[in-house]
């Protein structure tokens, strides 16, 4: 493993040292003492690739990745995995607004809470589709204009009369699907969002998904109870569509 120790070091000198190993073949880098630095591993394709990171990491972490796996000891800023393609960032605090912008593909794991709207404009892409996990809970507007992917609220450890995500959730949302443990009321909702039944499909998609969650955090979710779940999905693919036709 090689170690760079950001401190005092711009986000530019970070990422030109962080890509002088990668083009080494360093397939373990750790840096430490990182304090808001932007872009680190932004664009990298290096699919066999760990970035261990102790501190936190500023905006864009992981922003056009498509291959490695970011593990963060603390919290993230804003847009994390910005169109992200491939790959896993592993948060073991909270992830700040805007988290998953865009998403293509990949995997953003998150032990804590997550901000507002994340999942903006999540898509699938190919075979591929995006997931974000968070074990508290999402701010407002999570997965505005969703056009894919997978969504996991689990609130592992809110009190049970919390809510578990904010206003306006799913506002646009054409495509994919939003699971919440815990109940959700209409009023939540934003346009183009609806609430249905929790199936045995659902579970079967989401119970790999978790094992992969439990795993990385250490956490037994085996026992979890799936039928306790919300499903949100879109009322339409083009929930916009009316506003737009022409009128003859």
């Amino acid at each position: 493993m090689k170690t760079i120790d950001a401190k005092n070091l711009s986000y530019k000198q970070l990422n030109e040292k962080l890509f002088d190993l990668i083009d080494e073949k360093e397939k373990l880098i750790r840096l430490i003492n990182v304090n808001g630095q932007r872009f680190i591993a932004a664009g990298c394709t290096i699919k066999d690739l760990e970035i261990e990171i102790e501190g936190t990491p500023g905006n864009d972490l992981g922003a056009f990745m498509n291959g490695p796996t970011i593990t963060v000891q603390g919290n993230v800023q804003d847009i994390t995995g910005n169109t992200m393609n491939y790959g896993r960032i592993i948060v073991h605090g909270d992830a700040r607004d805007v988290t998953g912008h865009s998403m293509r593909g990949g995997m953003i794991l998150v032990k804590g809470d997550i901000g507002y709207r994340v999942g903006l404009h999540m898509k699938a892409f190919g075979n591929s589709f995006p997931i974000i996990v968070a074990g508290g809970k999402a701010g407002d507007f999570l997965g505005e204009y969703m056009a894919g992917g997978i969504l996991i609220i689990l609130g592992l450890s809110n009190r049970d009369d919390e809510r578990l995500i904010g206003e306006w959730t799913g506002i646009g949302m054409h495509a994919g699907v939003i699971y919440v443990k815990g109940p959700v009321s209409e009023d939540q909702l934003g346009y183009g969002a609806k609430l249905i039944d929790f199936t045995d499909d659902d579970r079967e998609q989401i119970t790999p998904i978790l094992g992969e969650y439990g795993k990385c955090f250490g956490m037994e979710l085996s026992n979890l109870n799936r039928e306790n779940f919300t499903k949100i999905v879109p009322v339409s693919y083009r929930p916009y569509g009316k506003l737009y036709a022409l009128k003859i």
